[in-house]
């Protein structure tokens, strides 16, 4: 399938958008909490500018990356046309590409090592600058998930919230593919409990984000506490479909 930068593909990305903004604040209501507690983030991994361009203008002014290698040049696309957003890191981030995104990103949510904070402290302190960085839990234990396992938190928060020219502000997590329903809202309702442990652990008052929920799973996510979730899928389209032009 071949898509062009028409207006029939900014519409369907607008209606996208608005549909999965109903549907958060539909959750937001099933769970009792304040309206306006959800911060929509579209994922345009694969997809080029032009969709990301589409998102802002529909007024989405909070744009995920997972890849450095596609964060930077839509970074410096936006700032070209004079287009504003927040732009947030979501996938693994390598130390030796940290020096690319300094002062670029919003929102770091894939911290999932000691070294890697090191190494965001120090780049950014070299910029001048104040990075903000979430630590990635691996709640689910999956081998094939990255970040820190549950008992392995506090001592990674005792170090890192020395580091300079960082602010530390939260968790993010993965829910697996579920292979029963209910699995990920479990997950997501783990993670919860370690967050909350964690904010009075810490006692920062910069402790306010809780990422975790995707195309498939962020209802169940925000009913457990999400502050973030992380869509692409529901407002790009399969990414599996998509091919250059």
């Amino acid at each position: 399938m071949e898509y062009d930068f028409s207006d029939e593909l900014k519409k369907r990305i607008s209606d996208n958008i608005i549909s999965v903004k109903q549907s958060i604040d539909d959750a937001i209501a099933l769970a009792g909490r304040p309206k306006d507690s959800v911060t929509l983030i579209g994922v345009t991994k694969v997809f080029p500018v032009e969709y990301a361009e589409a998102a802002a203008m529909s007024g989405l002014k909070n744009l995920g990356e997972n890849r450095v290698q596609e964060l930077v040049p839509k970074v410096e696309r936006f700032s070209s046309l004079g287009i504003e957003a927040n732009w947030h890191l979501i996938g693994t981030l390598q130390k030796n590409k940290v020096k690319y995104i300094t002062g670029m990103t919003s929102l770091i949510h894939s911290v999932n090592t000691i070294e890697l904070a090191e190494e965001i402290s120090k780049r950014s302190l070299s910029n001048n600058v104040t990075t903000a960085i979430l630590l990635q839990a691996n709640v689910s234990g999956e081998e094939s998930k990255h970040g820190f396992a549950p008992h392995e938190l506090k001592p990674a928060i005792d170090k890192i919230i020395e580091l300079p020219n960082i602010t530390l502000s939260g968790l993010m997590t993965m829910a697996p593919i579920e292979t029963y329903e209910g699995e990920a809202r479990e997950v997501f309702a783990k993670t919860r409990v370690i967050y909350e442990d964690l904010k009075n652990y810490t006692g920062l008052d910069s402790w306010q984000v809780l990422s975790m929920g995707m195309s498939q799973d962020y209802q169940s996510a925000i009913l457990e506490g999400s502050t973030h979730v992380r869509i692409g899928t529901a407002i790009f389209g399969n990414r599996a479909e998509y091919r250059p032009m």
